[in-house]
Order: structure tokens, then C-alpha cells, then sequence
């Protein structure tokens, strides 16, 4: 199997993988674009010399300053945390496109009301600001990846979801430079710390003018009984006539996971909330709401949120020595999703990824923290300028392999699998309580990694390790495979025990249906 090789459940004429259904997915994947820079620029600019010096950071005692960075970052995740379930409300009534477009709105409204903040109006329109940037990527994290995941063929739905991620971390890529560039290029003033809040209106403006060129998710359209317009957008991204076979089987699937699910759940706006009475249904909600707990378990969000402060505590020292060192970790991550994008999603699979990065992440975060505490590193009795020992060079090395390890599976996977483990009925609710989950953890790790660092030191990488390795038997024995599985049949999947033979199980009994 080649690098570009599918598995395919069924026999797909190529017209399917086409540039339509690709850019659909890059246009929606501004979104992510958003996101990733909002998670990644904030850090850095907290540390801005320009920054501190507007709002007098310096003259904040430690535990005050923690508490107000723990704020403008954390008021961010609270407001994604509720974005998520509105998400869920529009999406409903008025369709995934519609609702992307007012959302976006809502985001472009919050990274304008930032670019008001000075010394004289305090922190509040930033952190006003911040929530409602909150809401609309909250809203966002929902409806994308539900969307690209409508719109993909199976054998390459994780490579298309994966195009989300990709623009996750290309949005984090220049979040996590831009501070450097300008701390190196600008000489301190307030128009240094507000370029990096301004540059959140680029891709949100290229997600607003996408929008209105982009389909709705013809799986929708079929849900609303607008059939004649879902026809049109179906073959339109499929680039294949309403009387191709390939469409007619498709077609068929839909309307048959909207006949079971009108039978089982029901339709309307709360018949989804009523099927969570079922287990089988709880049973998948709480699988992917758990494998956000342990996403976020592994340290990502503190590094993303905290880069200044997880570096120094390794022993870098410097404000430009710890923003090249940040950059330096988006390129990495970079990178290596593109690796994951092309080849691993869809060929080594779901799976596989999450179980290896967690071992490897786990191992490479129990060497950090056994450096920091051997050495005190972090200390604050370092002063170096931003030079190492050999063994903070190993940390290093082991900080940069963690990444290697964490990117191209807990990074991204667990968006993927939360865009695919859904029925038709229950998808933009399992998707909302998904992102929900997301945020909430997130919230809770950016709101208290300052304190941690204060108070746990080398600990706080003991106890991500911990949650590291314990992600792993759960993959294992509750989480089964999804690759190359069509949405209409993930039903089975979950009913296939033991989950770890379910996939093998599934794909041989659709092709056993195909011949």
C-alpha cells in the first residue's frame, strides 16, 4: 500500500476524490486556523516586555500574576465550552454553513473589542473579548469537523477531517513565531502587542468570505427532507451524475440511518437528548468525552497556553530564547501532521496512533521531570541567558520527542473519531458534548497550570505522564478502530465485541455485501 493508497469499503470511482470535496474541507478548516492561532499567540504575548509594561505586570506579586494570566487565558476556554452547545441549537435550525457564518461573526466581534484594550481601560475588553472569540471557536470546533465529515467519502474521511487539524496547527505555527519575530524586528510599544490580537481577523475573515462558497452538508439537507437540494450538493461534491451507482448506494444508506433513527430516536430538536436514555448511546457520548480527558491529560494545553513558563521551568532563560524555543515546537508539531495527514490517519488508523503516542509521550514526560527535579532546573538560580547543560539538552531532545509522539495522535485523532462515532440523529449533540468536553478540560488545565508550576514543579510532567500511560489500556479495551468504516454503519461497529476485532469484522462484512 502506497502512501496514497485508500481502503475503501466498497468500489469508488476516482471522480469521488476530487477538488471540490478537498477545498470544502480546507475552507471549512479556517476555523481551525482560528483556533490553533488563539491558543498558540496568547502565551507569548503575556510575555511580551511591551505587553507587561502596558499593564503594569511587573508590579503584580507571583501569586496575582498567575491569577491574572490564568484568567485572560482561561475566560477563552469558558466561552468555547458554551460556543459548543450553541452550535448545537443553530446547527439544527438553520444548517452547518449558516451557523459557521454566524459564528464567525461572533469571533470577529471579540478579536475587535481586544484591539480596544490599553493601560488606561484595564484588561477587560481583552478578556470580554476573549469570551466571545470563546463562543465562536467553541461553535466552531463543533460544527467543522461534523461538517468535513458529512461531505467525506469513508476512505479518506480522516485524512479530510485531518485537514482541520492541519490548520489547527498551521494557526499555531504562526501564533507560536509571531512574538519572536516581533520582539526581534519592533522595538517595545503597544503597537507591538497588538498586532499579534489583530492578525486573529485574517482567518476569520477567510473563513466569513469561504463560507458563502461552500455546500450545505447534503446529510442535513436529507435529515430537513429537502431532498432535491440534497441531491444537487451531493453530486455536486461527488462529481458524479444522480444515477450513478455509487450515489444511489449512498443515497440508499442515508435514507436508511434517517428511517432507523426517526423509528429509534425521533426527530426533532430533543429527540437526540432523549436517546440519551439508551446505553448504547451514552456509552458513545462518554467515549468521546473521555478521550478529551486524555487529551488533555497529556500537557498540550499547558505547553500551548504556557509555552514561557513550561520552558523556563526546563531551564531556558531569556524572553527571546523561550519564544525561538516555542517556535521551534509549532515547527515540530507542524511538521509532523502533515506526516499524519497524508499516511498514518487512514493507513496505520485510529487506534494504533493513540495507544503509541501515549507510551512514547508517557516516557518522554517522566524524563523531563526527573531532569528537573535531579537538577533544579527552573529554579530560578540559573542565570545563563538561556544556556543549557547536557542535560537540559536531553530534556530538550525529550521535549521535542514528546511532540513527536503526541502530534499525530492525540493531537488530532480524537476530533476525527468524535466526527465519525455519531448516528445522523445524535451527531451535532454527540459532536456538542464532544467539544464541550474538549473546552472543559481545557479550561481546567489553562486555569490552574500557573499554581501547578508554582507549587508542583517538576511534578506537574510526572502527573501528565501518569495520565499518559493510563489512556492506554482504555484505547485498548473500549475503543475500537473506525477507519474506512461508513458513517451509516458505525452502529454495527459498536455492537461488534471485542472492540479490539470489531474493525476487522465490520470492513469484511461490507465487502462480503458488496460482492
Amino acid at each position: 500500500m502506497g502512501v496514497l493508497d485508500f481502503v475503501e469499503d466498497r468500489p469508488t470511482p476516482k471522480a469521488v476524490y476530487n477538488w471540490r470535496v478537498y477545498t470544502a474541507a480546507a475552507v471549512a478548516s479556517w476555523a481551525s486556523c482560528m483556533i490553533g492561532y488563539d491558543s498558540a499567540f496568547i502565551g507569548t504575548t503575556l510575555a511580551l516586555p511591551s505587553f507587561v509594561d502596558e499593564f503594569k505586570l511587573n508590579d503584580m506579586d507571583p501569586d496575582a500574576l498567575a491569577l491574572t494570566k490564568a484568567n485572560i487565558v482561561s475566560v477563552y476556554q469558558a466561552g468555547a465550552f458554551f460556543g459548543s452547545f450553541g452550535a448545537y441549537v443553530s446547527s439544527h435550525f438553520l444548517g452547518r454553513r449558516k451557523s459557521l457564518l454566524i459564528w464567525v461573526l461572533v469571533f470577529i466581534l471579540g478579536a475587535g473589542m481586544m484591539l480596544g484594550a490599553n493601560r488606561e481601560r484595564g484588561l477587560g475588553l481583552i478578556i470580554g473579548g476573549r469570551v466571545l472569540a470563546g463562543l465562536g471557536v467553541g461553535a466552531a470546533s463543533n460544527m467543522v469537523p461534523v461538517y468535513i465529515s458529512e461531505l467525506s467519502p469513508p476512505a479518506v474521511r480522516g485524512r479530510l477531517v485531518g485537514i482541520y487539524e492541519l490548520g489547527w496547527q498551521i494557526g499555531g505555527l504562526v501564533g507560536f513565531w509571531i512574538n519572536y519575530g516581533l520582539q526581534e524586528t519592533m522595538v517595545p510599544s503597544r503597537r507591538q502587542w497588538l498586532i499579534p490580537f489583530a492578525v486573529q481577523l485574517i482567518p476569520a475573515g477567510c473563513l466569513l468570505i469561504g463560507a458563502f462558497w461552500i455546500k450545505e452538508s447534503p446529510r442535513w439537507l436529507f435529515t430537513k427532507g429537502k431532498r432535491e437540494q440534497a441531491m444537487r450538493n451531493l453530486c455536486w461534491i461527488r462529481n458524479l451524475s444522480p444515477d450513478d451507482l455509487y450515489i444511489i448506494e449512498e443515497v440508499a444508506a442515508i435514507d436508511a440511518q434517517i428511517e432507523h433513527d426517526r423509528i429509534h430516536v425521533g426527530p426533532g430538536f430533543w429527540r437526540p437528548f432523549a436517546a440519551l436514555k439508551k446505553r448504547k448511546v451514552q456509552w458513545r457520548f462518554f467515549i468521546g468525552g473521555m478521550l478529551f480527558l486524555w487529551q488533555n491529560g497529556s500537557g498540550i494545553n499547558a505547553i500551548n497556553y504556557y509555552s514561557p513558563t513550561v520552558f523556563k521551568s526546563i531551564g531556558i532563560t531569556g524572553t527571546s530564547t523561550g519564544f525561538l524555543t516555542t517556535g521551534i515546537f509549532g515547527v515540530v508539531k507542524t511538521v509532523v501532521t502533515f506526516i499524519w495527514l497524508l499516511w498514518l490517519i487512514d493507513r496505520l488508523g485510529r487506534r494504533m496512533l493513540l495507544m503509541i503516542g501515549a507510551t512514547g509521550g508517557s516516557l518522554c514526560m517522566w524524563f523531563i521531570g526527573a531532569y528537573i527535579k535531579v537538577s533544579g532546573a527552573g529554579s530560578g538560580d540559573s542565570s545563563n541567558g538561556g544556556g543549557l547543560s547536557s542535560g537540559g539538552i536531553a530534556a530538550m531532545f525529550f521535549f521535542y520527542l514528546w511532540t513527536a509522539f503526541y502530534t499525530p495522535s492525540w493531537n488530532g485523532v480524537p476530533w476525527v473519531i468524535n466526527s465519525e462515532i455519531f448516528s445522523q440523529s445524535t451527531r451535532s449533540l454527540g459532536q456538542a458534548s464532544a467539544a464541550a468536553n474538549n473546552w472543559f478540560w481545557n479550561f481546567i488545565i489553562s486555569r490552574f497550570t500557573p499554581q501547578m508550576f508554582l507549587t508542583m514543579e517538576y511534578g506537574v510532567y510526572f502527573f501528565f505522564a501518569s495520565l499518559m500511560i493510563l489512556s492506554v489500556p482504555f484505547v485498548y479495551f473500549l475503543v475500537p478502530e473506525t477507519k474506512g468504516v461508513p458513517l451509516e454503519h458505525m452502529d454495527e461497529l459498536f455492537e461488534v465485541k471485542p472492540v479490539h476485532r470489531a474493525h476487522g469484522v465490520i470492513i469484511q462484512r461490507l465487502r462480503e455485501q458488496e460482492e
